[in-house]
């Protein structure tokens, strides 16, 4: 495999401190997944045959309620792995993984990296820093969803969103990506009404700019002050 692939591995945590021999072993049993936008990866509750590692576009990870609900749980990006309860030898997905854009990706079948474990008992180790660093994760959002004002949880969703996918421009940082307000709603644990009320009063003070398939981060400073309620 190229280097280039050996390169994206480097500063994954999951292979953090692995030698050069071991990146080769790891990056050699990889296969390439070309994934066009709107196809996922997989099903919630899916087999979970394969573990992943986005080399580059994005993917979002979404959950069903039992009310019938999708929820938006993550966004990630070029670096970022998912699927890794394969690895495990786990029954089935935890969630969904679709393509937001045109996505490539490392996979690795799930024995594949369980046996890469084996041989590389560091990469076992990283395996469950990173279960405990995703657990940490997911209570430090519950607790944000339980007792945060709502602008404060979507000026942070935002601040998410354009530090994984944004790019600078003129106009300010540009999150072009085809992720609508019901999205964010979800993402936020709130209604579309009240993201768009809330979106809608970013735009009228000059925070952000919001058309149908992108939006812009105009001023970072102030969205991060609402985001650590500093207002």
């Amino acid at each position: 495999m190229p280097s280039s692939h050996i390169d994206l591995l480097k500063p994954v945590a999951l292979f953090s401190r692995l030698d050069q021999p071991a990146l080769r072993s790891v990056s050699d049993a990889a296969r390439i997944r070309e994934t066009k936008a709107g196809v996922s990866f997989f099903r919630e509750g899916d087999p979970a045959e394969s573990f992943f590692i986005v080399q580059s576009g994005s993917v979002k990870l979404t959950q069903v309620t039992p009310e019938g609900h999708q929820v938006v749980l993550r966004l990630i990006g070029a670096g970022d792995p998912f699927g890794g309860v394969a690895a495990f030898g786990g029954g089935a997905y935890p969630v969904s993984a679709e393509a937001v854009t045109d996505v490539t990706a490392l996979e690795w079948p799930g024995p594949v990296m369980a046996s890469l474990m084996e041989t590389y008992p560091k990469l076992a180790i990283n395996a469950v820093r990173f279960v405990a660093a995703r657990l940490h994760e997911l209570q430090v959002q519950y607790r944000q969803l339980a007792t945060e004002k709502v602008e404060r949880r979507v000026a942070r969703a935002l601040l998410r969103l354009g530090e994984q996918a944004g790019r600078r421009t003129e106009a300010g940082i540009l999150i072009d990506l085809p992720l609508s307000r019901e999205d964010i709603a979800q993402m936020t644990g709130t209604t579309l009404y009240t993201v768009s009320r809330i979106i809608s009063r970013f735009e009228a003070d000059g925070l952000v700019e919001a058309g149908r398939q992108h939006i812009v981060i105009r001023d970072v400073q102030a969205l991060t002050s609402i985001a650590d309620d500093l207002t």
